[in-house]
């Protein structure tokens, strides 16, 4: 369980979003039941039921028949998976939802910030992506709360959310320092904003939990967000860094064990856009920490100048890491997510191992596999329908369910239209 000063700091901030009502297009009619047949069902990595029929009714999977067939009311698809998950979207960016007056947000929450009436959730959708954590943009060493929630709701932001593993989003590397000055101003000034070096991003770091966790003994440490930290701390808050470069990757690891050596507790570390984590896999098991892989570049040159190769996922995958894909929002075609899987499959995943990349792994890094990424009876109707064997260039989504309410329609125009 989270502590209750967790849950004290995030009603106060996290919780506090006013409830806002969803526009018209958000809403492509009323949630109603659906049948869907596709020659095969992929139900999670490594089952599949062949000539299958999917029921679903009130936002949720009812059944899964095998040996069906399609008739005039139904949905067609060559295939049917869970809805993808992108844990790395990147889409709340604006420079006006970061905290300027200081480094450390542990106590803020994206949620404050995020906007249901951006068409690009709709867009994330319409491309099979169903579920997404929304992060605060890595301006500061320490962001504040992500949230986890569906790309499509109804009435109110909490439709649109989840109830996960909570999640605390921070950087490493040149995107916290970057723009920050002491040319002028006074210290306690925003225009005297430190760290300006890895050095000092490393040090803010450091110095976060060692207070928080020092606070017991000496009052004076206790800052804001200092109890988010030592529920990070003690295992029941994930922690998602951004670590392009194997120097920020090593960084990330080191502070988390720094603070089990130091008896502080075991933190529950996620490397978002490691794109070098293929030089040095063994340092990642040694850690227990998972990964979430940025898009493939073409260039083989990822963010602050990291090098990725383009079998990265299969040598992770080989040594066991938990292993996530990201197309960090893009809905252009060859750089959507279910591209990325393509292209981690071109470097050596398997396609059901691609498929838990994109489904059921960000699923149980974010605490909600007992609701996403497999396709159950009782669990939601996320589901992407497939002209084909998903994943590959000759295959398109041709339709998409979140939450049983269909986005994106498979059947003709002219079938829409009756």
């Amino acid at each position: 369980m989270i502590p209750a000063q967790l849950f004290a700091a995030s009603a106060a901030l996290a919780l506090a979003a006013p409830a806002t009502a969803f526009s018209a297009s958000f809403q492509e009619g009323e949630s109603s039941s659906y049948t869907i047949f596709a020659d095969v069902v992929h139900t999670a990595p490594g089952q599949s039921v062949k000539n299958a029929l999917v029921q679903v009714s009130d936002g949720k999977i009812v059944a899964i028949t095998p040996g069906g067939s399609a008739d005039g009311d139904s949905l067609r698809a060559g295939a049917v998976t869970a809805g993808m998950i992108d844990m790395s979207p990147r889409l709340v960016s604006s420079r006006s939802m970061v905290e300027e007056t200081r480094e450390v947000a542990a106590d803020m929450s994206v949620r404050d910030s995020v906007d249901p009436f951006d068409r690009r959730w709709r867009r994330q959708a319409r491309v099979g992506i169903t579920t997404v954590l929304a992060s605060t943009p890595d301006r500061n060493v320490i962001g504040g709360l992500s949230v986890a929630m569906k790309t499509l709701g109804e009435g109110t932001l909490d439709d649109l959310v989840l109830d996960g593993t909570p999640v605390l989003r921070g950087a490493m590397g040149d995107s916290p320092s970057s723009g920050n000055s002491p040319a002028f101003g006074r210290p306690t000034s925003f225009y005297n904003r430190r760290p300006t070096t890895r050095m000092g991003v490393e040090w803010e770091w450091r110095k976060s939990f060692f207070d928080a966790a020092l606070a017991a003994e000496f009052p004076e440490l206790e800052g804001p967000g200092a109890d988010v930290l030592r529920a990070v701390l003690a295992g029941n808050v994930n922690l998602f860094i951004q670590a392009w470069t194997t120097a920020d990757i090593r960084t990330a690891i080191f502070l988390k064990e720094e603070m089990a050596a130091e008896g502080f507790g075991d933190m529950r570390l996620i490397l978002d856009a490691a794109a070098e984590a293929w030089k040095e896999p063994a340092l990642l098991v040694r850690s227990s920490a998972g990964v979430v892989l940025p898009p493939f570049p073409a260039s083989g040159r990822g963010g602050e100048g990291s090098m990725m190769a383009w079998n990265v996922a299969k040598l992770l995958q080989d040594q066991g890491v938990p292993l996530a894909l990201s197309a960090h929002g893009s809905t252009s075609l060859g750089r959507t997510l279910d591209s990325q899987a393509g292209y981690a499959m071109r470097g050596g995943l398997t396609f059901d191992e691609a498929l838990a990349a994109v489904t059921t792994t960000p699923a149980r890094m974010l605490g909600l596999d007992g609701r996403v990424g497999t396709v159950e009876a009782g669990k939601d109707a996320d589901l992407v329908l497939w002209s084909g064997q998903p994943f590959q260039p000759s295959s398109r989504v041709t339709g998409v369910l979140v939450s049983g309410k269909l986005v994106k329609d498979p059947r003709p125009a002219e079938a829409e239209s009756k």
